[in-house]
């Protein structure tokens, strides 16, 4: 075998495993964005897919996505007990798209614009009120509503 193929076939795999974590990564955020927010205007999907983000730099929160959309009830889809895969297919194909853009683009834009494309305002948490009225939000500052869901961050 030449040498420049052992170098090639030594690097591939390490990109592979890096290219399926990422995937990984936004299959997660996808998923999260589709089960909170597959009904909401696109501002609303990217708001939730900040959110996640936002957890997953903070420092409170677990260091990835999958990490951030599994910790237990956190997200009211990951155990009401109902299946986790997506029915619907264009809504599931628009979760990807908006999961993708979010998750390659984040930590740019972040940068570039010292926070000022998150449309949720730095937002940690968010619930909707037409479904729930959760005690902890009386001590969060609402940061936007988008759709039906009001977007919070620590007072």
């Amino acid at each position: 075998m030449r040498w420049y193929l052992v170098i090639l076939l030594s690097i591939s795999w390490p990109l592979k495993a890096f290219a399926s974590e990422i995937d990984k990564e936004i299959n997660c955020l996808a998923l999260n964005i589709y089960h909170e927010a597959r009904g909401e205007p696109r501002e609303g999907q990217l708001a939730v897919g900040y959110v996640t983000m936002n957890r997953v730099v903070s420092g409170r929160y677990p260091n990835s996505v999958c990490k951030v959309v599994w910790q237990p009830k956190q997200f009211s889809w990951t155990h009401d007990g109902r299946s986790d895969r997506p029915e619907h297919d264009s809504s599931w194909n628009r979760s990807l798209r908006i999961a993708s853009f979010i998750y390659k683009n984040y930590y740019r834009f972040m940068t570039i614009t010292k926070g000022a494309t998150d449309v949720t305002g730095g937002a940690l948490y968010y619930y909707a009120p037409r479904h729930v009225n959760p005690v902890w939000a009386k001590d969060m500052v609402a940061t936007r509503q988008i759709g039906s869901h009001v977007f919070l961050k620590d007072s």
